[in-house]
């Protein structure tokens, strides 16, 4: 089973310029000596047992992605129900596109990834479809400036969903990529109700909605809406497709709810102050990195990385293990 492991940083509208890299606390994934305690025991440890174990652990690094998760910015509905939130229930909120704020927040965030080299790094960019989420993937995401006798379909049309914004550009950019399991709580809400595709398509030229089934929303339904459980459970079948990726840096533009009850289900194992970084609501653009290591060994991934030694093969034993099976030579210099 896949299992979300660390952090790595941590950007939020507030903290741009004090973001960074920071050393990575992991989990222990290393089986304990004796038989492990009923796992309400773990849970109940103190501070200090849980301190004097020890959270540092190896893990072959092409067992593990790293996913850059991202909260739409600032939405009109984020405003309205801020105010009323009953104005959730309202059709003028329908597909709701982002404010000037949030179009602010977008560009400080993508100040930040470029700055921070985050922007080269990315393999891929999986998008929830709606208007507000596209717009903040393609802001923060998207490509360099069009140059002369350059011709490659735009990531977003000028003056999508009200924004007044220009055209952005897909050149140099990865690969967008629409998928509804990331989708906001389903339901009851207008502002989480998308568009047909047909009419995305033409707005979002460079995004790739070849995984969306329905051309129109059937996910989304006027009386019901989705059980917190049940959007825990399609984030967790969410995070077992990435596992089938070839890509190896994702980054996620989603929502604060499914963000918020997807991570509860990981961190568990980590000391009480790591589970609340994991699991803390996001704010409108915030960004946060970390590591999925697949535990299971069903991955068939190998490694890019790692490099056979000594050609022809052979082992070249180390002295003590030398040693061992060969005493007759003593000790080799």
């Amino acid at each position: 089973m896949p299992t979300t492991i660390i952090y790595t940083y941590t950007y939020t509208p507030t903290l741009l310029l004090n973001s960074s890299f920071v050393p990575a606390p992991i989990s222990s994934l290393k089986p304990p000596a004796q038989p492990q305690p009923p796992r309400r025991r773990l849970l109940s440890r103190t501070r200090s047992e849980m301190d004097a174990t020890g959270g540092q652990s190896l893990y072959p690094l092409h067992r593990s992605k790293t996913l850059h998760l991202v909260r739409h910015a600032q939405g009109i509905h984020n405003v309205e129900g801020e105010k009323d939130h009953s104005a959730y229930l309202s059709y003028d909120l329908f597909d709701a596109h982002l404010t000037p704020l949030g179009w602010k927040q977008v560009d400080n965030l993508r100040t930040h990834v470029q700055s921070s080299g985050l922007s080269k790094r990315i393999d891929l960019v999986v998008v929830s479809p709606l208007l507000r989420t596209m717009q903040t993937a393609v802001g923060v995401f998207g490509g360099e400036a069009y140059t002369d006798g350059v011709n490659v379909p735009p990531l977003m049309v000028a003056n999508t969903g009200n924004s007044d914004h220009p055209a952005i550009s897909s050149l140099n950019c990865p690969p967008f990529l629409t998928v509804e399991l990331c989708r906001e709580h389903l339901g009851v809400h207008p502002c989480d109700k998308r568009r047909s595709i047909r009419e995305y398509r033409p707005l979002f030229p460079a995004i790739d909605f070849s995984l969306i089934e329905s051309d129109d929303d059937i996910l989304w339904k006027p009386d019901i809406r989705e059980k917190n459980e049940e959007v825990a459970a399609r984030g967790m079948k969410f995070l077992n497709w990435l596992w089938t990726r070839e890509e190896k840096e994702i980054a996620i533009v989603t929502h604060s709810g499914f963000l918020f009850h997807t991570l509860s289900a990981f961190g568990n194992e980590c000391h009480p102050s790591v589970k609340s970084e994991i699991c803390a609501n996001f704010a409108n653009c915030e960004l946060r990195s970390v590591v999925i290591v697949d535990r299971s060994l069903k991955s068939s991934a190998s490694s890019t990385t790692n490099y056979p030694g000594k050609i022809p093969h052979g082992l070249d034993l180390p002295s003590d293990v030398a040693t061992e099976k060969h005493p007759e030579k003593g000790v080799p210099n």
